[in-house]
């Protein structure tokens, strides 16, 4: 069983849940990027149209009722930043404070507050706060996230790509993107800052700053990602400032493993770059890393080891999907194809390993989220939740079996020490899954597209015997065998 008090809920983000009903948010870069004549001609997205998706800008109270059947009690929710600021904020002006590149301090005062207060969409602020106020008054749980992949036309254009400014699709972030990045948080805290049970800056910026370079380097990843975690650095300073609220970053994860376990020091070297440095960065200051990028590169640069970094996360939310299986090569190393995340470049029947395979191609490996949970448990010793964990599985051929094993080795994990006292499913209902569009069906509710109709899977009434027992009941234990 698990812990009194555990939470088990949904996540969900603004940009792939909103759309479907009414008010359509047309000023993202991604709502641009999915409507590209080009990248659909060339199959870069789908050509599916996140305006007509699930609609829980309009639908919110539905799913939050079915959430409440299956018996959730937690929920984490992206708020669009083009939708509180679909104009530009940088007439606001305020102090930065710097040092050999080095964003050192933002300041921001109940002034600033109030110049973009005459900049936000009141009716925005409004709706969100309505989908709060449904949450809160169930007696939920709630996490609010500020950046989920998607930005405001005004932050970046996709259609004018401009290398100097790192406006790749979802931005690389830069001093300018930083600098209004950190007074949209602060904004959101104000006036949030009593309805959320918990703070994220950003779900997964892993998953952007190693793709938006157009430079793969490993010193181009590292100067990109000093960008990412000074925008949570000062974010959490200027947050802190108007909630008493615990802030942490959302991160996604593979367990890393040496193919056939060959190379453990290779594994170390791996989940040191994909996972410790930034969260190093964010509890001990140490950003040698991005010293070291800077003088391969003649970059400028200042300290290893930054006070004004240190100490800036409260607690880590944890996404997992699959394992990173990896091997050497002569510059470095690559993912073996046929395990883990990269299964599906083999097949999308069985692993290597032979295990089943997500509609994403995504090896289902249960052991992985007891490996990730317990790494960052004896490293750090932060609170942390589970905000995403799910696959792709329109007939529900998996996912049960999924939800038991993910959750019995999330549970010997807990009794094993970890500090984890929630489980966000990815995700209630389906989605627009970004350049898949509607073609990856993550819910346990399935949706109709054109009806806007909700209908339960069968995993859906597994959540709710596990929520009812507050863990796996012995009438389910026989689907929680790792191996499927």
């Amino acid at each position: 069983m698990f812990p009194k008090n555990f939470k088990f809920g949904f996540s969900e983000a603004g940009f792939q849940f909103e759309m479907g009903v009414s008010d359509i948010d047309t000023n993202t870069d991604w709502y641009k990027w999915s409507h590209d004549s080009e990248n659909i001609k060339n199959h870069i997205v789908s050509g599916d149209r996140p305006e007509e998706g699930v609609g829980y800008w309009d639908l919110y109270p539905k799913d939050h009722d079915l959430a409440e059947y299956i018996g959730m009690n937690a929920a984490r929710i992206g708020i669009e930043w083009s939708r509180i600021f679909p104009v530009s904020t940088e007439r606001v002006k305020v102090e930065v404070i710097e040092e050999n590149g080095d964003i050192l301090e933002i300041k921001i005062t109940e002034k600033t507050i109030k110049e973009l207060d005459l900049l936000s969409d009141k009716n925005a602020m409004q709706h969100y706060t309505n989908i709060f106020n449904d949450i809160k008054k169930r007696g939920w749980f709630l996490v609010i996230n500020l950046f989920h992949w998607s930005l405001p036309l005004w932050i970046n254009d996709p259609n004018n790509r401009n290398s100097e400014k790192d406006n790749a699709l979802g931005n690389c972030m830069n001093r300018s993107s930083v600098i209004e990045f950190v007074k949209y948080a602060a904004y959101i805290s104000y006036y949030f800052g009593s309805l959320a049970d918990r703070f994220a800056t950003m779900n997964e910026p892993n998953e952007v700053f190693k793709t938006c370079s157009e430079d793969k380097r490993v010193e181009s990843y590292h100067i990109r990602m000093k960008w990412f975690v000074e925008a949570h650095a000062r974010s959490y300073d200027a947050m802190k400032q108007f909630t008493n609220r615990q802030i942490g970053v959302i991160y996604a994860n593979g367990d890393v493993q040496s193919f056939e376990n060959k190379d453990p020091k290779l594994k170390e070297e791996v989940e040191y770059e994909q996972r410790y440095s930034f969260f190093d960065a964010l509890i001990h200051g140490d950003v040698h890393w991005y010293v070291s990028a800077c003088r391969k590169t003649n970059h400028v640069h200042g300290k290893s080891i930054r006070p004004d970094l240190s100490n800036r996360i409260d607690w880590i939310g944890v996404n997992y999907y699959s394992r990173n299986v990896v091997k050497r090569k002569e510059d470095g190393y690559e993912n073996v194809r046929g395990l883990g995340y990269d299964t599906g470049w083999v097949s999308y029947e069985k692993s290597l390993d032979g295990r089943s395979v997500s509609e994403t191609g995504w090896e289902i490996y249960p052991e992985g989220i007891y490996n990730i949970v317990m790494s960052y448990h004896k490293r750090y010793e932060l609170p942390m939740m589970i905000t995403e964990n799910g696959m792709a599985d329109d007939n529900d051929r998996f996912r049960p079996r999924y939800l038991v094993s993910h959750l019995k080795n999330l549970e010997r994990a807990i009794n094993d020490g970890a500090k984890v006292d929630g489980y966000l499913h990815w995700a209630l209902t389906d989605n627009f899954e970004w350049g898949s569009g509607f073609s990856k069906k993550f819910g346990l509710i399935k949706v109709d597209y054109k009806t806007k109709k909700r209908y339960l899977r069968p995993s859906a009434l597994i959540m709710k015997e596990i929520t009812k027992h507050n863990g796996i009941p012995e009438e389910l234990e026989w689907l929680g065998e790792d191996k499927f």
